[in-house]
């Protein structure tokens, strides 16, 4: 636009307009810009558009700027690899970074993507896991070109375990054996993430695309499963405890499995058999372990579980969220959805902050049943949850939220008999 400006470039007479990664683009922000220099263009000339998802914006571009344009797809539209297991793992948005970490550790051999949302974020998570110790590096906007050529080069080597990178940036990478993908931020484009996930699970290979939510996507998520016609499981970010049994099993099996060289080692055998002489099996398997695995094994100690409570364990069952009382009042609330309704705990919160447009409210216990289900909100929210709900639907059911009786053994009747008396009873 400044060479044209200066009229130093002059595109009246061209014959071809490419527009590369235009979804990209005008995500970007650029529609104004891509807007000016196409209206500079030619009425007469061949266009083409290269786009990996095909939002409205595309669309609007294709209508407005070429003729009788034809769309030509690699593969089906918003469809989803059969090879791909989704699960999605629920953390404070504090945890995010804690929680990547533990998923690097219980997958010891992964090999996969990181997708951030801008590049500074790509560029502080990488920093963080490579001063932490991980096989890991940063692809972004601000690398040159052979910087970049040189993170690709031992990405695909496989020197590099884990990329992280923005979607612009990750555009063009060709890797069949990645193990995983990992969105550190759900995309704004729900066919971004099908964009994402595609890159594993390649080649009749199986892959794992992971979505690390903040709690507050749980639409979000919905909607992807009818877009890519597939299960996100609900996963728990793995304890300490997990982790270290994982990892070693895993050690085990690669000692199990390691070919021996035996021409190779045969001239320091008798050192060794000399030296670990009076050290019985058992003695030299607990050694070697320490050796192994102490460090790993001190920094998983007394590790906090960092699944939100209420949110670990089957999420079909009945949460609680109890950490959060700190003595206040709530009041509880029926909702007519449950588990038949494929209502979760995340589902219900993600609900209720929805609906009130309330990220701030305090949510007390959680409990979900077969047809219907019991919250609780801070008490200062329940004219706010009542007035909220009103002719709110849920998946095309009609929501109906009201106030409840005090679950037995709490005291104090707020009033309404609507939820206590359903389903002989509270409980």
């Amino acid at each position: 636009m400044d060479l044209i400006k200066r009229k130093a470039l002059k595109i009246n007479d061209i014959t071809w307009t490419v527009l590369d990664e235009a979804d990209e683009m005008l995500n970007m922000g650029f529609r104004d810009e891509i807007d000016s220099i196409l209206e500079t263009t030619p009425e007469e000339k061949q266009t083409l558009l290269f786009s990996a998802t095909m939002p409205s914006e595309v669309r609007r571009i294709a209508s407005e700027y070429m003729h009788n344009p034809v769309e030509i797809a690699v593969s089906k539209v918003n469809t989803a690899s059969k090879n791909i297991e989704h699960h999605v793992y629920l953390v404070r948005s504090s945890d995010r970074y804690l929680a990547l970490k533990r998923l690097a550790d219980y997958y010891p051999n992964i090999y996969g993507i990181v997708f951030c949302r801008t590049r500074r974020e790509a560029k502080d998570v990488a920093d963080k896991l490579m001063q932490d110790g991980y096989n890991a590096d940063a692809l972004h906007g601000d690398l040159s070109q052979s910087q970049r050529d040189h993170v690709m080069d031992k990405f695909r080597n496989q020197n590099i375990q884990i990329l992280v990178a923005t979607d612009v940036a990750a555009r063009g990478i060709d890797v069949n054996e990645l193990t995983h993908v990992i969105n550190y931020n759900l995309p704004d484009d729900p066919e971004v993430y099908v964009h994402r996930s595609g890159r594993t699970g390649r080649a009749g290979n199986k892959g794992i695309s992971i979505i690390i939510s903040g709690g507050r996507e749980a639409r979000k998520v919905r909607d992807l499963e009818k877009l890519i016609a597939s299960k996100i499981e609900p996963r728990n970010v793995p304890t300490g405890e997990e982790i270290c049994e994982k990892r070693l099993i895993s050690l085990i099996e690669k000692i199990e499995n390691i070919e021996v060289d035996e021409e190779l080692i045969e001239p320091y055998m008798a050192t060794v058999n000399e030296k670990l002489a009076d050290i019985d099996r058992d003695a030299l398997l607990k050694r070697f372990l320490t050796v192994e695995f102490n460090s790993f094994l001190e920094y998983y100690k007394n590790t906090k579980d960092i699944t939100p409570e209420g949110d670990r364990g089957d999420r079909g069952e009945r949460g609680e969220r109890n950490s959060r009382r700190g003595g206040r009042d709530f009041s509880r609330f029926f909702i007519n959805i449950g588990q038949k309704h494929n209502l979760r705990v995340p589902n219900l919160i993600g609900l209720i902050n929805e609906q009130t447009r309330n990220r701030n409210i305090e949510i007390g216990k959680i409990e979900i049943l077969r047809n219907f289900s019991f919250f609780e909100v801070d008490t200062q929210f329940e004219s706010l949850v009542l007035e909220t709900f009103k002719d709110a639907q849920r998946d095309g059911v009609d929501l109906d939220v009201q106030i409840s009786k005090p679950e037995p053994g709490r005291g104090g009747d707020r009033g309404g008999s609507r939820g206590g008396n359903r389903g002989g009873g509270d409980r």
